[in-house]
């Protein structure tokens, strides 16, 4: 599973994330609600973790958008307070569910996995680019018929940008969503993984998918 973790508190925000990533789920943070709204319009999560409380647009006003802009993606609203009344503007704005904090690391990763248990059917398992296809839970690839061998980590990053076709990926968010980095080593690690996966699912294929946008990162789309 895919989460959106948004939360101001950096101390609060690492302690979650890690546990998320212990778990085996991969973990994309926002720190305010603009930055959340984005992240959330353009790229496909499975869930969505979103405090309350946030600087400048808060977590309700947040939810609202995603709902009226028709993103169902499941959400599950963190809160310092415990009133009633906050639940049920919360559960009313769209809200999946609510944990109040302060929490135990167990239930929220229990709830996060209950959340996608309830969408995964829903969900399409089969990801596709013009002929390119990725099936998310057998974990094969496809070119046309060629099926295409990949490591775990060739695997990440094309899950990555097959789930926003069309959408230029940073350096920077491909080391945040496939290597868990929250800082640039200073390395081409990127640049070296990208390479591999261009030559095994572009070459000897046509239309070119996986494009490099110079001085920014990369794409995956079908040329116009």
């Amino acid at each position: 599973m895919r989460v959106l973790l948004v939360e101001d508190q950096q101390k609060t925000a690492s302690f979650i994330r890690k546990a998320l990533l212990a778990e085996g789920f991969a973990v994309d943070v926002a720190e305010d609600g603009e930055t959340a709204l984005a992240l959330a319009t353009t790229t496909a999560f499975d869930a969505i973790v979103l405090d309350i409380m946030l600087p400048g647009r808060d977590g309700l006003s947040v939810l609202r958008i995603l709902r009226e802009r028709r993103v169902t993606t499941p959400v599950l609203l963190l809160s310092a307070r415990s009133e009633v009344s906050e639940r049920v503007d919360g559960l009313n704005a769209g809200a999946d569910d609510y944990l109040p904090k302060p929490f135990v690391l167990a239930e929220l990763i229990a709830r996060v996995r209950a959340m996608g248990r309830r969408t995964g059917e829903a969900r399409s398992v089969l990801l596709q680019v013009a002929d390119l296809t990725l099936n998310t839970v057998t974990r094969q690839a496809r070119r046309g018929n060629d099926l295409i061998e990949l490591s775990t980590r060739e695997y990440r990053l094309l899950e990555h940008l097959m789930r926003s076709p069309g959408r230029i990926c940073s350096r920077m968010e491909l080391l945040e969503g496939v290597w868990d980095y929250r800082f640039d080593p200073g390395t081409n690690v990127v640049d070296v993984y990208v390479g591999r996966l261009r030559d095994k699912i572009d070459a000897g294929h046509e239309p070119k998918l996986l494009q490099t946008v110079r001085g920014y990162g990369y794409v995956l789309k079908k040329p116009a």
